[in-house]
Formats: structure tokens, C-alpha cells, sequence
């Protein structure tokens, strides 16, 4: 699986951004999909992440973050094997570089667990 990310860019805090990540191969939607972040200096951290299927089902379970959860969204879109996320409420602390990540199988946030990795794109929030 090749994933490239895209949507970053700079941000006032309180604004929204929407990050998009397009992947190959025909099996993505049995993919859970995942982002992560990294900020300068620090370790990268767990953000959101949803399932995958082999059938095909109109909602898809998600988990998020502690530090993310009621601001941001994760969905995906398995016909153009896409998974975005929606940033609202951003915080200065949201700034990083965010990559997309895909694994088989269930729902993981140790960056460890997740097999395929996009380049990142960079999310800045200024104050």
C-alpha cells in the first residue's frame, strides 16, 4: 500500500483544517487507516484511526486520541480509497507533521502496529 498525504498548510488557532491521504492497491478497504503526528522534538504520537472492512458497511468504527477527540474526524472513503481528517478547534499544540498510516487487521495507536506509512504533511497553528 502507497499512501500519499496531503491538505497541511497554516492555520490561526481556532480555524479547521481537512487532511486527505489517497491510497493504492484494491484491498484498501480492508485497510484500518490511521494518523499519527509528530511534533519538532517530540515522539510521534497517536491521533485517530478507523477500521476496515471486507464487506462493505455505511459506518466504520473509530477511535481517537484523548488530546483530539471532539475536535477532529476521521473518515474514509473506500471507493477513492481515501481517509481524511477533519481538524476544527486547532490548537498551537496541534502543530506537526501528520502522516497516514495503514495496517491489516483492528484498530491499533502504537505507531509500531501500522505497517505502511505516508510522507507527512506538515500542519501549522499559530497563536
Amino acid at each position: 500500500v502507497q499512501l500519499q498525504a496531503s491538505g497541511g498548510g497554516l492555520v490561526q488557532a481556532g480555524g479547521s483544517l481537512r487532511l486527505s491521504c489517497v491510497g493504492s492497491g484494491r484491498t484498501f478497504s480492508t485497510y484500518t487507516m490511521g494518523w499519527f503526528r509528530q511534533a519538532p522534538g517530540k515522539e510521534r504520537e497517536f491521533v485517530a484511526a478507523i477500521k476496515g472492512s471486507t464487506v462493505i458497511k455505511y459506518y466504520a468504527d473509530s477511535v481517537y486520541a484523548d488530546s483530539v477527540k471532539g475536535r477532529f474526524t476521521i473518515s474514509r472513503d473506500n471507493v477513492r480509497n481515501t481517509v481524511s481528517l477533519q481538524m476544527n478547534s486547532l490548537k498551537a499544540e496541534d502543530t506537526a507533521v501528520y502522516y497516514c498510516t495503514a495496517r491489516p487487521g483492528d484498530l491499533q495507536s502504537h505507531p509500531s502496529e501500522y505497517d505502511y506509512w505516508g510522507q507527512g504533511t506538515l500542519v501549522t497553528v499559530s497563536s
